[in-house]
């Protein structure tokens, strides 16, 4: 046996994605992190570039806190009384206090009757979709949710699949109108806020709509979001986009990973279903759950985020995203306005959305180009992500590199 055939085609098809400027290429190496210091955010030296600090502008630890003294003080208490991992699945022996009471904790803190830990957000939308897709269920989603939630439609196999526009209310209401009699239960799902865009789903203009047609279906409609780039990024107490909509849903997914800057995902119900997730969902009952190390530290996040200094951080990062937001409007660029920190540079072209990371990256800012595929073609940008941590001058330096850009 030999890859030395399978190694030609791969080569062949990687080259070709880089031939057509899709390839996201090597990953930078960061080696080490320099600590906030007077007017400046922290900076991050990276490997290949010497000392040049650089100004992340691509990272999802919305809230600033991964550095944080406190945080990483009870990530470092956990590890010595608890070890530096679980040891084993949840249901042998796998599951500890510091589990448990970090599901207690976010079931409280999203008003919901239980929560469950899975190992990342993008396992929690595969482990809680697959198993509630049963063969009589049908998916209303929008056009643009996460990847997650695409594959683990496709991981189903449900009685049908309804795509709607992208937040487009009219639409979802005449795919879950098609969706009658076609299964005994409708998963409606929905990003909570959009990742490439920053923008939110209306969910109490869907939760309006639902109301409608629940008695229609043998088992009604289930509501979900994937609210993992809103949660503690934004909303009143960082509750992020059921806060700022009004709307709640049946079934929210939520991820450790991005403002609480830990690592981990997680999903609030009720019981019952979390229940028979437990019993059903093979990303969670078969693979070990994050360390009680990581659920101490997100359990300071949470004091953290519900104390005075969270609604300090919260309000400094809203000013932070309004800042950059008037200074790309100001300066003639194009942009999706809203309160998420997601703020994208629409630039609707490859080759020079390329050209724009590479004079960001070149003068000290980490920027994400996103291109077709992961973008619609037209829809090319550049995904920028405020984080608590970042300064005004910050923001206005990253804001003049992109004035000073000549293609």
């Amino acid at each position: 046996m030999s890859l030395e055939k399978l190694n030609k085609v791969l080569a062949s098809e990687v080259e070709a994605l880089e031939n057509k400027g899709t390839a996201k290429g090597a990953e930078l190496i960061i080696e080490k992190v320099i600590p906030a210091k007077g007017e400046n955010g922290p900076r991050y030296l990276v490997r290949g570039f010497g000392d040049k600090g650089f100004i992340k502008m691509n990272s999802n630890a919305y809230l600033g806190l991964s550095m944080n003294p406190e945080v990483i003080k009870a990530e470092e208490a956990a590890a010595m009384e608890y070890g530096v991992g679980p040891g084993a699945v949840r249901f042998i022996s796998g599951t500890h206090k510091p589990h448990v009471e970090l599901e207690e904790r976010l079931a409280k803190f999203h008003g919901r009757e239980a929560a469950m830990l899975f190992s990342s957000a993008y396992v929690t939308s595969m482990g809680v979709i697959v198993p509630l897709a049963t063969k009589d269920a049908v998916f209303v989603s929008d056009e643009l949710n996460h990847n997650c939630i695409i594959q683990a439609m496709r991981l189903s196999r449900p009685a049908g699949k309804f795509i709607y526009k992208h937040n487009d209310m009219a639409d979802m209401e005449a795919k879950i109108q098609e969706a009658i009699g076609v299964g005994k239960r409708v998963l409606l799902v929905t990003d909570g806020v959009f990742s490439m865009r920053g923008d939110f789903a209306p969910l109490d203009e869907i939760n309006r709509i639902v109301a409608k047609y629940n008695d229609k279906f043998e088992e009604g409609i289930i509501t979900i979001a994937d609210d993992s780039h809103g949660v503690g990024a934004y909303g009143e107490k960082g509750l992020g986009t059921e806060a700022v909509t009004g709307g709640k849903m049946d079934v929210l997914i939520g991820t450790l990973g991005k403002a609480f800057g830990v690592n981990g995902g997680y999903v609030v119900s009720s019981k019952e279903v979390l229940r028979y997730l437990r019993e059903t969902a093979p990303m969670y009952i078969y693979s070990n759950p994050i360390t009680n190390s990581e659920c101490a530290a997100v359990l300071k996040v949470l004091d953290i985020l519900q104390s005075d200094e969270g609604e300090k951080r919260l309000k400094h990062l809203a000013e932070m995203t309004a800042r950059f937001e008037k200074g790309l409007v100001d300066n003639g660029m194009e942009t999706i306005l809203g309160p998420h920190p997601v703020t994208p540079l629409m630039v609707r072209d490859t080759e020079k959305t390329s050209k724009i990371v590479e004079h960001l990256k070149q003068n000290g800012v980490l920027a994400t180009g996103l291109n077709f595929p992961v973008v619609p073609k037209g829809d090319e940008e550049i995904r920028f992500q405020i984080n608590g941590d970042h300064t005004a001058v910050d923001i206005d330096y990253v804001i003049d590199l992109l004035k000073a850009f000549k293609a």
